[in-house]
């Protein structure tokens, strides 16, 4: 039976949080500047929590973290520089937390990128490998021992209905030698997103610390769409002729809410690997339905393949020299 809330697709983040006390908690969102990063911050500081926004610029971070503030009263909203594309960055910052924090309890890996030109990260990792994974899986490890000092706690990892457009290429994860595809290629990344809270919680659950990636809806109007003319999003039906958006979007508020519930849903005490969307666990795209299934909900098999999450976990530790 998979998991369910007293949430939908509609709901809120606010919603979500609401009648949750997170007062001593302490919370980390990566890509807090902007989009629902930022609704992410707003409905756990108006809970109470102590909320760390990991971004890349500071300005921006710092405008939002006196925004939040001020709407909510909460003046511990706090600013900490994080470049996912750079290890040397990573490092740095994850070094900044620990000297100022000595446990968290909620982490929630919400940057990304998708559909970029073909590029590399400063380490030479494939511009959405690197950024939406290999940089994760990097905060998450050397973030490990404040998890384990919070435990019971947990780690949100963003993935993305678009998992469907890859699985992960093991011989070719960086295109070297395939030819480049930016849609596949964000497909592999958020893939790897799904893999890693399964591999996470393998690891990890056994000391009080659980990973569940979730699918947070088509949200339009975000940094995500930075690198897309209106002319593609109307071909991938984002938008109508008339620039009417697709009426299955969410708002950023809507779009925070599934993480909201993966970060403090009672429902998911000790539990982790899940897939989850629309507040509730998604279920699986199998072979008979996978022509007719709905493209924006549901996961495939090799997204919670315990196989690939283990492989993909020794592959990347490999890659960062951990």
């Amino acid at each position: 039976m998979t998991i369910q809330s007293l949430f939908h697709a509609r709901s809120t983040a606010l919603e979500v949080v609401h009648g949750h006390e997170l007062s001593g908690k302490t919370v980390l969102i990566t890509g807090a500047s902007s989009g629902i990063g930022v609704e992410t911050a707003r409905a756990l500081v108006h809970a109470g929590a102590e909320v760390i926004l990991a971004v890349r610029d500071a300005r921006k971070g710092a405008a939002v973290a006196q925004e939040l503030r001020e709407s909510t009263g909460n003046l511990r909203v706090h600013v900490l520089l994080l470049d996912l594309s750079s290890l040397a960055s990573i490092r740095q910052a994850a070094t900044q937390f620990a000297q100022q924090w000595p446990k968290l309890d909620i982490l929630i890996n919400n940057a990304g990128v998708a559909a970029a030109p073909q590029g590399t990260t400063t380490d030479g990792f494939e511009t959405h490998f690197g950024t939406n994974h290999v940089g994760h899986f990097l905060l998450t490890s050397l973030l490990l021992p404040a998890l384990l000092a919070a435990a019971p706690s947990r780690v949100v990892s963003l993935t993305s209905s678009g998992h469907r457009r890859s699985d992960i290429h093991w011989e070719d994860i960086n295109y070297q030698y395939r030819p480049y595809d930016k849609w596949q290629a964000y497909g592999q990344s958020k893939t790897a997103n799904a893999l890693f809270a399964a591999g996470f919680t393998q690891c990890y659950a056994s000391q009080g610390v659980t990973a569940n990636a979730v699918h947070p809806g088509g949200i339009l109007n975000t940094g995500l769409q930075k690198y897309l003319t209106m002319e593609e999003q109307r071909a991938l039906g984002w938008y109508d002729a008339e620039g009417n958006p697709n009426p299955l979007a969410k708002t950023v508020e809507q779009g925070a809410a599934t993480t909201v519930w993966a970060a403090v849903g009672p429902e998911l005490a000790g539990i982790g690997g899940l897939y989850l969307e629309d507040c509730h666990e998604a279920e699986i795209i199998s072979p008979e339905n996978a022509n007719t299934a709905n493209r924006y909900v549901g996961y495939m098999p090799y997204a919670r393949s315990p196989e690939s999450a283990e492989r993909l976990w020794c592959v990347t530790q490999e890659m960062i020299g951990e």
